[in-house]
């Protein structure tokens, strides 16, 4: 099972954040939690094949969880789909669909199955059922009708001791099949070889929770108990927690504490209002609730089993890192200056280096020297997040230079109102 997310925004996107939407893979097939605007490119981008999809979960009817649908289905319906497509949402979203379809004048070479989540659900509605696995929802506490989703894999069946089962008399495949499926196996000779004898305690299934835009609340524990991977939204950080509960959405403390009492394995927190430039002051935050925990990169996957599922799937883009430049979000960084222009750049010399690398200016030698705290060492610290490493500027503990240059918070603007997000 592999999680990748294409889109970490809430409300609205920004330079370098999308809007909401997560893709779920599993051996080969692929599930949609919601589906913001740009999500079907992100797919391309994460590597994800459209054609691929199995359902769509949509949590709610805030438009940037479904902007993207229609136009995703339009690109199904020209790629000539011809498997059915399951479409989960609250009550409506067939009409939705169905309207803007016939508005479109698309009529689908594909079927459509839609499932109808009713907004009086108090409990649990299983909304996706297959033999190996089922998707559960769960209504949760938001500004608006709004459910979470668990994905879950069945348990599989415990392993057949084959030497074991060969001694007692099992030869052909079907007796191993029988076995493992729980049944009792009667030789030529009378002699019934017992299915507990030979096969070992079932396995519990890998699981998924998604849970985004709400406030606390018990139903979102019980979605995410004891999953691998609980994807959890962290709109806001602890200093705004009265903002989360105004607009009805969690704060990094909320994505905790729910991590802790369902006791998940891995937290990773998403959908990220605008005001935030710098991710890593929200996932500091929630570390301090819960560990481990972990930032949702678009379109860098999570495995649940890196062994062999790393390299599945691969980005077809480069994923721009925080302490990369990328376009239109250099801005929110002190002290970077552009390139462009044909200007020379500035190289930070190694350390006990006898020499700096190349003809640096005076200036380069300067940044160079500051960028490293009173006891000798960079300011700059390996991280390992999901599959990938890489540089993340997070300050050494003992660095008391200007708290300044790390700005947790956008300056306001004249058209962009972020008390709305």
């Amino acid at each position: 099972m592999i999680v990748v997310p294409l889109g970490v925004a809430s409300a609205t996107p920004t330079a370098v954040r999308h809007l909401p939407s997560v893709a779920l893979w599993r051996e080969g097939s692929v599930f949609l939690f919601d589906c913001g605007e740009n999500a079907q490119m992100r797919m391309l981008q994460a590597g994800i094949k459209r054609s691929k999809i199995e359902a769509i979960f949509i949590s709610h009817f805030d438009v940037d969880h479904f902007s993207g649908l229609l136009g995703l289905l339009a690109t199904l319906q020209l790629q000539r789909r011809d498997k059915p497509l399951t479409i989960v949402g609250p009550k409506g979203i067939k009409e939705y669909v169905e309207w803007n379809l016939k508005f479109s004048q698309i009529d689908p070479v594909y079927e459509i199955n839609f499932h109808e989540i009713e907004e009086d659900l108090e409990e649990v509605d299983r909304v996706f059922d297959a033999d190996e696995y089922y998707v559960e929802a769960r209504p949760l506490n938001h500004t608006k009708f709004c459910v979470g989703f668990r994905f879950q894999e069945k348990d599989r069946p415990g392993k057949v001791d084959a030497e074991k089962a060969k001694k007692m008399g099992i030869s052909e495949d079907e007796q191993y099949k029988a076995l493992k499926a729980g049944e009792d196996v009667t030789l030529e000779d009378g002699t019934v070889v017992k299915s507990h004898e030979i096969v070992g305690h079932p396995r519990s299934g890998d699981s998924f929770a998604y849970v985004t835009d709400t406030e606390y609340t018990p139903n979102a524990v019980k979605l995410a108990m004891n999953t691998n991977i609980l994807y959890h939204e962290a709109t806001f950080g602890k200093d705004l927690d009265d903002k989360a509960k105004e607009t009805g959405h969690s704060s990094t403390a909320d994505a905790a504490r729910v991590a802790t009492e369902a006791q998940t394995k891995l937290l990773v927190i998403g959908h990220f209002s605008a005001r935030y430039t710098n991710e890593h002051d929200l996932l500091q935050e929630a570390r301090d609730g819960f560990y481990p925990a972990w930032l949702a990169n678009e379109l860098r996957p999570i495995f649940t089993d890196p062994t062999h599922e790393r390299g599945i799937i691969t980005p077809k883009v480069e994923i721009n890192e925080l302490n990369k430049k990328s376009g239109g979000g250099g801005k929110n960084y002190k002290g970077r200056k552009s390139s462009k222009g044909g200007g020379k750049k500035n190289f930070r010399s190694r350390k006990g280096s006898s020499s700096n690398r190349g003809k640096s200016s005076s200036r380069g030698n300067r940044s160079s020297s500051s960028n490293r705290s009173k006891s000798g060492k960079s300011n700059y610290k390996r991280k390992t997040y999901g599959s990938s490493t890489y540089s993340a500027n997070i300050k050494d503990k003992n660095d008391d230079s200007d708290s300044s240059s790390r700005r947790k918070i956008t300056p306001r603007s004249s058209y962009d109102d972020f008390d709305r997000f």
